[in-house]
């Protein structure tokens, strides 16, 4: 029995019809193409927006304005900071994911806004995973235990072992345990078996005056917010919370150094909304890693807390980001953080 065959016309007709579509779809499809190729090539033909989480004259907020104004620039286009403060990190967050995917508006994130978040709350209105895409790596952010100048504390040591020896009766400020300096405060706890009395406050500026005012007797915090009054010998700074001294404070120990594997530093990084032409991203890229090798530039973040890492493409920021999920799911496991 002979199989059916179409006739060759019909064969001819339907792939004639076919390719009439598919030809047709393609020409739909070129021009919003087009345009947005235009677009991206003509990017920045207005001002870019940075959106931060923390309030104007926090450390973050003056590392965002060192390096805005010489990615801008570069751009030759206005860098505009727009703070929004609050929730922690979350209303800012919210903001940036929201924003038109333009290339106009760029979120200038921390640990807790990109990763610890995840692990604090149930559910968020923005998933740090999803809603945007990295861009560039700012630097780290370390952390320290400080003490007010005339503390009788002079050592790390010294603090631990009044606190093992009273336990509760020492007290540690940070601001919350769903915070980046709530999570080292509790972690050193866990590592240290010390027992402090872990005092809450509501931000940072509050809980380091409570301790140059002899309120609580330590305080946890970035070195960003609190350099200043080291230097001026309001504070003395009795470890670094990363996993080796910090350049500039070479003499005050990392917290490894007594308890191995202990690194803790918060950092920056830039993201966008997903959806943001790739060509705005390594735009943005090269020039955020042209402001943060600038010696200059460099020198200025330095002396403001943070430490200053250029050199990273926006992939290797995504590899970054998917090693400290991971790496953060440990340390809240560790330390007994749950969501809520």
């Amino acid at each position: 029995m002979k199989s059916f065959n179409a006739p060759s016309s019909t064969k001819s007709s339907t792939l004639g019809r076919r390719q009439l579509l598919q030809a047709a779809a393609s020409v739909a499809v070129l021009p919003a193409l087009l345009t947005s190729t235009a677009r991206a090539q003509a990017w920045p033909d207005k001002p870019i927006r940075f959106v931060l989480s923390q309030p104007a004259g926090s450390g973050p907020d003056n590392v965002a304005r060192i390096i805005g104004e010489r990615v801008g620039k570069g751009l030759g286009q206005a860098l505009i900071i727009d703070n929004k403060p609050g929730g922690q990190n979350i209303i800012g967050a919210q903001a940036a994911a929201r924003a038109a995917a333009d290339g106009y508006t760029f979120y200038f994130a921390t640990t807790a806004a990109l990763v610890t978040n995840a692990y604090m709350f149930k559910s968020m209105p923005y998933d740090p995973q999803k809603d945007f895409v990295p861009v560039a790596f700012v630097g780290k952010s370390p952390f320290a235990v400080l003490v007010r100048a005339e503390s009788p504390f002079q050592n790390l040591q010294d603090l631990l072992t009044h606190a093992k020896a009273s336990a509760g009766k020492v007290s540690l400020g940070n601001e919350g345990p769903r915070t980046f300096s709530g999570m080292i405060a509790r972690f050193l706890n866990a590592r240290s078996k010390a027992e402090f009395n872990l005092a809450s406050y509501a931000s940072v500026s509050v809980a380091v005056q409570d301790a140059i005012g002899g309120h609580i007797d330590a305080v946890v915090a970035d070195i960003a917010s609190t350099a200043q009054l080291v230097r001026q010998g309001r504070l003395r700074m009795l470890a670094v919370t990363t996993a080796t001294r910090v350049p500039g404070w070479e003499q005050v120990p990392a917290l490894a150094e007594s308890f191995p594997g202990f690194d803790m530093s918060g950092w920056f990084a830039l993201v966008v909304p997903t959806g943001t032409p790739r060509q705005v991203i390594e735009r943005m890229n090269r020039e955020f890693n042209l402001a943060t090798a600038d010696k200059e530039i460099a020198a200025k973040i330095t002396a403001a807390g943070p430490l200053p890492e250029s050199g990273m493409s926006a992939d290797q920021v995504g590899t970054f980001l998917k090693n400290e999920f991971q790496r953060w799911a440990l340390i809240t496991k560790e330390i007994g953080v749950l969501p809520e």
